[in-house]
C-alpha cells in the first residue's frame, strides 16, 4: 500500500492526518479531501454548532473539529454511536464530537439548534425527495446558517434516464440517485427556504473518487468496480457535486406525518 496516494498537495489539511486511520475509516470517497473541498466554501468558526449527517465512522466531524474549533453533532444510522465515540475519544475530539445515532427522517434535534449542516458522500441517499429539506433539515438551521453537501454526482442529468453505453456494464439502479449541480440546485432553491452560493463539479472529482475506490478495494482486498467505472468514463458523465447554501428567513413547515 502506498500510503502517498492518499495525500494529495491540494488537500494541504487532509494531508497532516495518519493514512492508515483514514484507509482504516473510509466509507467511501475519502471523507477529509470531501470535507476540506466543502469547508472552504463555508464559514466555519470555533463558536458554532454543526450537524453532520450520515458521517459514517466520523471522518468528516474529527476534521471539522480539528481543523475549525466547531462542536459537532456526528449523526448516522449505519453505524454504531458507541462505536463512533471510541474513535473520537482515540482522536481526541471528545469535547467537541458527539455521536448520534439517527434515522434521517427522525432526526431528534430543536428546531434552529444548528448554525450549519454538513453531509458528505450520504446525502443522495436520503435527501432526493421533494420534501425533505423542509420537513427534515433546513428547519434544523437558524436563519442565516449555512448547509452544505458533497455527494457523487453527474456533469449533466441522463438523457431519457438511461445511462451512456460505455457505463452500462456497471451500471446499478442505486446510480439513479445520482444527479447534476444544476439539478440540485433547484432542488433546494425551489423549497423558497434556501439561497444557493455554490452548486458545482468537484475540480478533478472523479478522480479523487477514482483514487479513493481503488485504495480502499485493495485495503479490503476486494475489486474496484467503481473505480473501473471511473477510469472507463474518465469525468464525461460522473464526478462529486459540491453544494452550499444559506438558510432564508421564512420559516420551514413541520409536517411530521411525511
Amino acid at each position: 500500500m502506498k500510503h502517498g496516494r492518499i495525500q494529495l498537495a491540494r488537500f494541504p489539511r487532509s494531508a497532516t492526518y495518519d493514512p492508515a486511520w483514514i484507509l482504516d475509516n473510509m466509507m467511501g470517497p475519502n471523507a477529509l479531501w470531501l470535507t476540506e473541498s466543502l469547508a472552504e466554501c463555508m464559514d466555519f468558526n470555533p463558536a458554532m454548532r454543526v450537524l453532520d449527517m450520515g458521517c459514517g465512522k466520523g471522518l468528516s466531524s474529527v476534521f471539522l473539529a480539528k481543523e475549525y474549533g466547531v462542536q459537532v453533532w456526528a449523526t448516522d444510522l449505519w453505524i454504531n454511536a458507541s462505536e463512533n465515540w471510541e474513535r473520537f475519544r482515540a482522536a481526541g475530539v471528545e469535547d467537541r464530537v458527539f455521536p448520534v445515532h439517527a434515522e434521517a427522517h427522525t432526526l431528534p434535534f430543536a428546531d434552529e439548534f444548528f448554525d450549519a449542516v454538513v453531509s458528505v458522500d450520504a446525502y443522495h441517499y436520503f435527501g432526493t425527495g421533494d420534501l425533505y429539506l423542509e420537513n427534515h433539515m433546513a428547519r434544523l438551521v437558524k436563519p442565516g446558517g449555512q448547509m452544505g453537501i458533497v455527494v457523487p454526482g453527474l456533469v449533466e442529468e441522463l438523457t431519457d434516464d438511461e445511462p451512456p453505453e460505455h457505463l452500462r456494464p456497471y451500471w446499478e439502479p442505486a446510480l439513479f440517485s445520482l444527479h447534476s449541480p444544476a439539478w440540485w440546485k433547484r432542488h433546494w432553491e425551489r423549497s423558497g427556504l434556501v439561497t444557493v452560493q455554490l452548486s458545482d463539479l468537484l475540480p478533478g472529482g472523479w478522480k479523487d473518487w477514482m483514487i479513493s475506490d481503488r485504495l480502499w478495494s485493495e485495503r479490503l482486498n476486494k475489486p474496484g468496480h467503481e473505480a473501473d467505472m471511473l477510469a472507463c468514463d474518465q469525468g464525461k458523465t460522473l464526478g462529486l457535486t459540491r453544494m452550499v447554501a444559506r438558510r432564508n428567513q421564512r420559516p420551514a413547515a413541520r409536517l411530521d406525518i411525511l
